[in-house]
């Protein structure tokens, strides 16, 4: 569960993370860098794809500022999984009412901008 965000920050199960970070498969899987800053590409999510969850939630920073390429959405489409998009604040309490219906979730959290 993701305890608390805010900006720049989230504390998940009681430790607290500054920098961009992934949860997948209920780990988390910190310092997360992607090919370019500010855009999401399939490649940034090779583990994601590889643990096939139910759903992906992106958190797209606190004011949005991160973009999806296109092709990541289609990439999810085509294994199966449902990608959900927001600020990053919504995202964190997206992925915490799907963990707690019981859902396969990972997701992927741009802390900043």
């Amino acid at each position: 569960m993701i305890e608390s965000y805010r900006f720049g920050e989230m504390v998940v199960a009681g430790r607290s993370y500054r920098r961009d970070l992934k949860i997948v498969e209920g780990e988390v899987r910190p310092d997360w860098w992607r090919k370019e800053g500010h855009y999401l590409q399939p490649e940034d999510l090779e583990d994601v794809w590889a643990a096939r969850p139910e759903i992906l939630v992106v958190g797209t920073g606190a004011s949005g500022v991160m973009r999806i390429d296109p092709r990541v959405r289609e990439k999810a489409s085509s294994l199966g999984i449902e990608l959900e998009a927001y600020p990053t604040a919504r995202a964190a309490e997206r992925f915490n009412e799907l963990l707690r219906a019981g859902r396969r979730v990972a997701g992927a959290f741009h802390l900043t901008c």
